[in-house]
Parts: C-alpha cells; structure tokens; sequence
C-alpha cells in the first residue's frame, strides 16, 4: 500500500498535508529514482496550474531537484499535456506538473513524467516512496559545482502551440469555418494560458469563457466538471460547439448546439468512428475503463469495433494501449489519450479532434452523437469498515443478490461493485434502462452491502 502516491500522483490540501517539506523529499527523492541510470547530469521540467499555492509547490520542487543536482526548466504555467509533450521533445530525463487537476482550490498535487513523457507506474512511485522514508536522502546531496541550476523557460509554450499548428493548420485552412463558432471554458486553469492562442492561430472563431485565474477561482463553477455555465452561454449565444477542459487540462468534455452534454464516451465513439473510416484506429480497437457506459459496449459491437477495458485510471488504459498496440482510449470523465500525437490525455487536442470530424463531415455535434445510445447511470456508495472493503467479494446474501440483478438485466444492464481507493466506502454501480428502477435497486443492494461489511 502506497503511502504518499495515490491513482494520479500526490494529492493533498497545500502547505498542510501537502508541505514544503514533503515536496522537497519527493522532489529528491524522484530525481534519484528517475535518473539513477543515466550518465550525464539530469534535466527535469516543472510545469503548473493556476493555484495559489503553485509557486509556494514549485519552489520546494525546485529546491529538492538542485539539491540532488539536477538541473531544472521552469515552464510557469503549462497544461499537463504540454509537460508531457515538452519532455519527449527536449529529450529531458523527467517532469513535473503541480496540480490537483479538478478538484477546487486548496488542494495541489504532484504528477511525475517519465523521459517518455508517460505517468510513472506504481512500482516506480513505491520506489520513491521507500527512499523518502529511508536514510539514503541525505546521501544524494550535491556539493559544491555539481548543485544543479535553474531556468525560466515560460517560452517553451509557443512550442506547445506549435504542435497544433504542425497537426492541424493545413487540414483547418481548408474547412468551411465562416459560420462555425466555439465557446470554450478554460475552467481558470492552466489551459487560460495558451487556448486562445490556438483557436487564434488555427483561425476558428470562438468565445471565452472563465479565463482570468486568480488563484482560488480554479474549477469554481466552471470547466469540465461544472457545464451549467457553458450550456447556458453556447445556447444563448447560438454556438456550433463548447468546449470545457478542467483545472490542469488534461481533460475535455463538450455541448452540443443545444446545450446537451457530450461526455468522454460519446467522444471516443465519435472520433473512433472517424478514424476507422479514415483507416487509422490502429487493431480496429478502443480501450476504455469500467466505468464506461453500456452504451459504447454496445456501439462498439455494432460498429465492429474492438472495445478493451481497464480498471478506474487513465495510466490503466494507456498501459493496456501500448501492450496492445492500440491508438485511441480514455475514460467517461473526458481523459481521452490520441497515442498517435501525445502519451497522455489532451484537452486541447481532443476538442481539435471532435472540431475536425464536425467540419469535415458537415455534420453538427448533436447529428454525431445519434451513432451512440447512452443509459442511464446510477451510482451509490455504501460506507463499510475499511477492513472489511474486500469481502463483498465471498458474502453469498451479496454475491446472491448480485447475480439476481444481473440475471434481471439480461444483457441491457450492469452491475458494478467497485471499492474506493481512498475512502471507507464501497461503490454501486447500476446501469440499464429504467434510472428510477436502477435507483431503487442500487440503493437496496448498498444498504444490505452496509448491513453486512459495517
């Protein structure tokens, strides 16, 4: 069991659970683990989003990765996938992001990179975790000329704007875009640095939407977690399209032109789609996780389709892509990674996606969302002795239960049991036609999955 790291880095409130302190060691501690085998002096970058507590996280880092001896580039702030992108690109031995991606304010994280510009793995993250709680720390301590040095690098964005142009300027100049319009909600976030530039330089009209980041006002009521706003805004104003990315942006949700959502699975069908009419979904094959809606199971199936799934977690489908040799995955939540062009999840690149299939098929947003039928979703979590999150798994009242819902369900439901990794709480999950009766059924099987795991 993970100490520190959790499914997407360190998360914690800032400056108390999330110190100075504890950054400086994970920070030495990660420079040693990632470029232990390496000849030459290491290079890490650092990128951000717009939290408060951003540059308090960043000089911490800072000052652990000199102290081993690395040498830093400080990108300011940069989406994730621009870090990602970036790391590849200047063939540098690590990288960074601080950000706590979608959740409000107070809270920041660390997200580490490999040279490859891919999330670590858990190996490695428990191998950081073991020298932070060792003795070795103090060993990995430069002196004298082998202190590492750091560099302001907030230019390196224009190569993160290039990589749009390079991938999409030639095919944009030919579109019919005189009439088509785009709001975008950069959620305050790390995407408000460099979204209008894009748009701007690949000549699509667009509005936009919580741009001006103060701080404490990322994620508040705005981006891909809340679309109230942007629903409202895209209706109002007549717009083909908004777009909605959240705090670090690697995610993207959308709004058609009436104001109805287009979560990560309607996109992955969309652009899948595209794709395997174009012959470039690599093995004829989607990966997805569990959570997953029924319903791209079944346009998967209807489309000829190979649809793989993952457990909860954007490095689990990315795993499962390279092993398999696929191009296309992501999660309902709008983490959606396009292997071809960058190692992890992309907001910006994703709404390019979804905007090139649109004006190339002359088709609006909700015409291409037709080719999926989503079911509704329930979800209820059932609180239960930490010890005991396990043993759902062998109760036979539960697992009896269970196979009676399932057996109801016939192929056009699901049942989903799935622990929390961070909580004392088991989920339900119940997905099929009828939302009142998969209410009435989730809630049931949650308080009889109480009852016994209390």
């Amino acid at each position: 069991m993970r100490k520190y790291f959790g499914t997407d880095g360190i998360r914690r409130i800032a400056n108390t659970e999330l110190s100075p302190e504890l950054v400086y060691k994970v920070a030495k501690a990660g420079a040693y683990v990632l470029s232990k085998h390496t000849d030459h002096t290491p290079t890490i970058l650092i990128g951000r989003d717009t939290r408060i507590s951003g540059t308090l996280i960043e000089s911490a880092m800072v000052a652990g990765f000199l102290s081993y001896g690395a040498n830093v580039k400080i990108l300011g702030v940069m989406p994730t996938p621009g870090v990602a992108y970036l790391t590849k690109k200047l063939k540098a031995d690590a990288s960074v992001v601080i950000s706590a991606s979608h959740n409000t304010y107070e809270f920041n994280g660390v997200k580490y990179f490999s040279n490859k510009g891919m999330k670590i793995p858990d190996t490695i993250e428990e191998e950081i975790e073991e020298i932070m709680d060792s003795d070795k720390l103090t060993d990995f301590t430069a002196v004298n000329d082998k202190i590492g040095v750091s560099e302001i690098r907030t230019d390196l964005l224009d190569e993160y704007v290039y990589f749009f142009r390079k991938n999409f300027e030639e095919d944009f100049e030919n579109y019919e875009k005189e009439n088509f319009v785009v709001a975008i909600d950069t959620a305050n976030g790390a995407t408000s640095v460099v979204a209008e530039k894009v748009f701007a330089a690949l000549g699509i009209k667009h509005y936009i939407l919580n741009n001006t980041p103060n701080g404490i006002n990322i994620n508040d009521n705005c981006g891909s977690t809340h679309l109230d706003v942007l629903k409202k805004y895209v209706v109002e104003n007549k717009c083909n399209l908004g777009i909605a990315y959240d705090g670090d942006g690697d995610r993207c949700l959308a709004v058609d032109e009436n104001g109805e959502e287009i979560d990560g699975d309607r996109l992955i069908a969309i652009i899948s789609k595209y794709l395997k009419e174009k012959g470039k979904l690599a093995n004829n094959a989607i990966v997805a996780t569990v959570m997953s809606n029924l319903g791209l199971k079944k346009y998967a199936e209807e489309n000829g389709i190979h649809l793989e799934q993952t457990k909860v977690g954007d490095r689990y489908v990315l795993e499962n892509m390279l092993e398999n040799g696929y191009n296309l995955g992501g999660e309902q939540s709008g983490h959606i990674i396009f292997l071809d062009y960058n190692p992890t999840g992309d907001g910006i690149l994703t709404s390019l996606m979804l905007i090139r299939v649109m004006l190339e098929s002359n088709k609006s947003a909700s015409e291409l969302c037709k080719i999926i039928k989503m079911y509704p979703q329930v979800l209820v979590n059932a609180k239960i002795d930490p010890k005991k999150k396990k043993d759902y798994e062998t109760d036979d009242e539960i697992q009896t239960e269970i196979r009676k819902l399932e057996e109801e369900f016939s192929g056009n439901g699901r049942v989903l049991i799935r622990p929390s990794g961070t909580e004392p709480l088991i989920r339900v999950m119940l997905e099929g036609e009828d939302k009142a009766y998969l209410k009435e059924k989730a809630e049931n099987l949650a308080q009889l999955i109480e009852k016994k795991l209390k």
